[in-house]
């Protein structure tokens, strides 16, 4: 709801508890105190803008029936200094409101008054938040998995900046421990065939096999030559490693500019190992009795602690059971540190630089890593239930209705920057955004390069741009659009206009929505709606007319569906054509 839509539901609500107290102050109702009531938008508009149950839910404390409860609250109604200029009881007492001309006047000319902040709100209180995303593995290039949490993490940030919040972007740079042992080793493995031909050494069985480490050392030796084949392997492996890994993260960075997502940090994983804050949370778990020594390395108890973790939560111990908890290594035998100790680590110092909640989007095969983290929070002192993941599901590609795994250009499985070479960046990110992130996707290659109202972004954008035809084709004939009386924009009553008034009055309420169930996707739902109502209004209602009252108030409600559109597409990163 926009900011007028919020305070008529508040009026409201107090005009029911203000009624309810002169009802028991001239006798009608008993003395007693009014429960806790719902107001709510009907499921039928037949019975009103706003209904409430409070007639049903103060019935055992006044001990009479809803209906004269229901009674008692209208005839001691004072609706005045409301939105609503009437009521009517319902069945057993329900009590539906009827919203004035005013109120439709006053969503569109608050519109008007907050043009790119509207939708804006403090609902958020400036809380410090981090949203982690991508956070690919640098050993290689990003696939179709990081398309979609780019788009996902980076829009989820822009509403919840929208939402009040004091907003972080971070991308997780895992440039340190085993992952990078076995991109050295596959690094020195391709160097050794390509100089010494392919039988000269044994590819490692947990190697890399991409045709990237093969391209990486290519490109070494065209640089450099072959004299490393005569260096010692550990020097040879940390220049392989020290030429390849800035070019693969120089990559990345690229790849998300281009998808138009800027970072406020990448954070580097080896900064961790620098600082000594991974051998302090092991410290701190040691401190607490929750390691223990076993075949030369030290384990963290994550059975226990997330274990009482559940229990609290309410699981029963067989449940617990059946999830067949186990204990997880954070100091190797030779003495180097997992992945999951470096992880305890980055959350904690998350916390140290003061952001309240953290959250990260994971795909779905990280479910099992979500209740050791949120333990392992808990366990150093943090606050677990502020580590908030999201998981999302696979994306297939799809072009003619079938599955795609190879690029057209390259035959290789494609990747983010080959996506992004062949489909409109604007598609992209709508398009990842119009699934729930928990819901496997299938992304249609051929939709999202339609230039139809098939492809939704261009739905979207085109009611943009026929707005802006409107005002052109006015504009020519010297009409242009002036500030309107309330009378002129109370003229709009027409079904498809009040439809789409309060489409827009919801924006705000979407957002904050939006907000709380970490689910952007709900914002292009709402968008494309918008678009939809205004197309059902443009085909209904003639915006040019005789009447020249009428036509700057549908012009003013034209404005308003322009100004909305652009707010939610520039929030989102997508361009805002005036002409298509």
């Amino acid at each position: 709801m926009s900011k007028i839509a919020i305070n008529a539901a508040d009026d409201l609500k107090k005009a029911i508890i203000n009624a309810v107290e002169k009802a028991v102050a001239n006798g009608d109702l008993t003395n007693a105190e009014l429960p806790d009531f719902v107001i709510e938008v009907p499921a039928d508009k037949k019975n009103g803008d706003l209904a409430t149950n409070a007639a049903m839910a103060g019935a055992r404390a006044f001990r009479t029936s809803p209906r004269n409860i229901a009674n008692a609250i209208v005839n001691n109604l004072d609706l005045s200094k409301t939105y609503f200029e009437r009521c009517e009881i319902a069945g057993p007492g329900f009590i539906n409101f009827f919203l004035s001309p005013k109120y439709y006047s006053d969503i569109l000319k608050d519109i008007a008054e907050q043009g790119e902040n509207y939708g804006r709100s403090d609902f958020g209180g400036n809380e410090k938040i981090m949203v982690e995303f991508v956070s690919a593995n640098p050993t290689g290039p990003m696939h179709m998995g990081n398309a979609r949490g780019g788009a996902l993490g980076d829009c989820l940030a822009a509403v919840l900046d929208k939402a009040g919040y004091d907003v972080w972007r971070e991308f997780y740079v895992n440039d340190a421990g085993n992952q990078i042992e076995k991109f050295a080793n596959s690094l020195n493995a391709r160097f050794i065939q390509e100089v010494n031909g392919y039988d000269s050494i044994e590819f490692p069985e947990d190697g890399y096999q991409g045709g990237d480490i093969i391209d990486a050392v290519k490109l070494y030796i065209s640089e450099n030559g072959t004299e490393l084949i005569n260096a010692d392997e550990s020097i040879r492996k940390q220049t392989l490693v020290d030429f390849a890994l800035p070019r693969n993260i120089a990559k990345m960075q690229a790849d998300m500019k281009k998808y138009r997502i800027e970072y406020d940090k990448w954070f580097f994983e080896s900064e961790l190992h620098k600082s000594g804050a991974v051998a302090e949370v092991v410290e701190i778990l040691k401190s607490k009795g929750l390691t223990y020594e076993q075949d030369g390395a030290v384990w963290y108890r994550n059975k226990q602690v997330v274990g009482e973790l559940l229990e609290k939560q309410g699981k029963t111990p067989e449940e617990i059971e059946k999830l067949e908890l186990k204990d997880d290594v954070i100091i190797r035998a030779n003495g180097n540190p997992t992945y999951f100790a470096a992880d305890i680590a980055y959350h904690k110092n998350k916390f140290d630089r003061g952001f309240t909640k953290l959250i990260n989007i994971w795909g779905a095969d990280h479910h099992g890593h979500v209740a050791r983290l949120k333990g392992s929070m808990n366990a150093i002192g943090c606050n677990g239930e502020n580590v908030e993941i999201v998981l999302m599901q696979l994306v297939k590609l799809m072009r003619n209705g079938e599955l795609v795994k190879m690029s057209k250009r390259t035959g290789k499985a494609i990747q983010l920057g080959d996506l992004l070479d062949e489909v409109p960046v604007d598609s992209a990110r709508f398009l990842f955004n119009t699934r729930e992130a928990n819901t496997q996707m299938d992304f249609d290659l051929d939709l999202a390069v339609a230039q139809d109202n098939q492809n939704p972004v261009y739905y979207v954008q085109y009611a943009h741009a026929r707005i802006c035809s409107i005002l052109k084709s006015l504009q020519s004939e010297g009409i242009n659009p002036r500030e309107c009386t309330d009378e002129e924009l109370q003229m709009l009553t027409a079904p498809e206009e009040i439809e789409l008034i309060n489409h827009l009055a919801s924006y705000t309420e979407e957002i904050i929505l939006s907000a709380k169930s970490y689910d952007p996707t709900k914002i292009t739902r709402y968008v494309t709606q918008l678009a939809t109502l205004f197309h059902k209004f443009y085909n209904a209602c003639r915006v040019k007319g005789n009447d020249e009252s009428l036509m700057q108030a549908r012009l003013a409600l034209c404005l308003s569906v322009k100004s909305v559109i652009k707010n939610v597409l520039e929030m989102f990163k997508i361009t805002v054509p005036e002409s298509m």
